[in-house]
């Protein structure tokens, strides 16, 4: 039944993608050269609304918090985030994104997704001999949130229930979304 929820929203996920114009390599382009926002809105409205909603429900008992996953933070993370930021502004694609355009028959996309696809590769050959190096080296503790909610992780900011930082997170980046002009 996972595999089957997964493949629905997968559905969903890459239509809204397309929709939105994302698998257009040139949007998201414009969208870092801020010069054109359309997609900028509609990335801070889908973070915003998820992030409300997925704590809304976790609040209610509608999704069990236990199927969350904190993952450890290390300084392999800023760099891969560097490298990942890196790519998404020359090709124009992120892995959704690109995975999207590919789908939609782009064939810059199937360059993207190949060079990706090398990249974890070549990590994978790698990995043993970097393991052991400050890459690894964890961040605060490794598995900690920014506010409670979890008996498991130690929250930066204990003092802050992590339903309520979320909803203001959310509020806030919906307001983004509403704000910020299409064009500039």
């Amino acid at each position: 039944m996972n595999i089957i929820l997964a493949i629905i929203l997968g559905v969903f996920f890459g239509f809204a993608l397309q929709r939105v114009g994302a698998t257009n390599p040139q949007n998201i382009i414009n969208m870092l050269r801020l010069k054109d926002l359309h997609l900028m809105k509609a990335i801070f409205f889908a973070i915003g609304i998820s992030s409300t909603l997925l704590f809304l429900f976790m609040t209610l008992g509608i999704i069990d918090s236990g199927h969350l996953s904190v993952k450890s933070s290390y300084f392999g993370v800023i760099v891969g985030g560097a490298l990942l930021g890196l790519g998404f502004a020359i090709a124009g694609y992120c892995p959704g994104t690109g995975l999207t355009a590919l789908a939609e028959g782009r064939k810059d996309a199937l360059f993207f997704v190949g060079g990706g696809l090398l990249g974890a590769l070549l990590y994978t050959l790698v990995y043993g001999s970097i393991k052991g190096t400050w890459l690894f080296d964890k961040i605060a503790g490794g598995k900690v949130m920014l506010a409670t909610g979890s008996e498991k992780f130690e929250p930066l900011l204990p003092m802050i229930p992590g339903t309520l930082l979320a909803a203001i997170i959310g509020i806030v980046f919906m307001l983004i979304a509403w704000k910020l002009p299409n064009k500039v």
